[in-house]
């Protein structure tokens, strides 16, 4: 079984990064099923670093203002939702409900390297399974490195211990794009059959 045209259209060959928004809420049900859909996308171990802080309210955006590059503060502060894509350093912690193995958490532990590693790259992978199920849903999405991570660890995840990744702003396209997609590379200049 495989996606038909449709899906394969909404969550990649007619999907495209809005550049404004329509003044239209995403409800927190939305953000729970999208959640429920995030969190069954694979991760090594099972091991699910990812946390999620969903900044609803204008306040909380407005918070970001000063951690944000000049080009995302429009985009960022007029979005319905924006969500703090971050890692728990301390993800093994939740091993024991997660993966069976005996054993595990010990291995995390004795190495922070290895597990500062295993956290950030499955919590971007996490991350973009959260731009999938946003797209699935019928959300518009807005992927965003261009922030001060320090400020918003210091903002919104200090009391957690987590650490930010990037942000996604979610919500509905206020009509479509004004540009063309930009290029991407083809398969012959990105990939290697072996």
């Amino acid at each position: 079984m495989s996606l038909d045209e449709a899906g394969l259209d909404l969550l990649f060959r007619t999907a495209r990064t809005p550049q404004g928004w329509r003044d239209a809420p995403v409800s927190d049900d939305t953000l729970r099923q999208l959640y429920d859909l995030v969190r069954l996308g694979p991760t090594s171990g099972n091991c699910s670093p990812a946390r999620f802080v969903f900044l609803r309210t204008q306040d909380n955006r407005e918070r970001l203002r000063s951690a944000l590059s000049d080009g995302n503060v429009d985009k960022v502060l007029s979005a319905p939702v924006t969500v703090i894509v971050a890692h728990d350093p301390l993800f093994f912690d939740r091993l024991g409900v997660l993966n069976p193995e005996p054993g595990l958490r010990a291995w995390f532990a004795a190495d922070v390297g290895l597990a500062e590693e295993t956290a950030f790259r499955n919590g971007t992978l996490q991350g973009g399974y959260l731009i999938l199920a946003a797209r699935a849903l019928g959300l518009d999405v807005l992927p965003i490195s261009g922030f001060d991570a320090y400020a918003v660890e210091d903002s919104f995840l200090a009391g957690q211990g987590w650490r930010a990744n990037f942000l996604v702003s979610l919500g509905y396209a206020d009509g479509p794009p004004a540009l063309p997609r930009a290029p991407r590379l083809t398969f012959d200049e990105a990939c290697l059959l072996l």
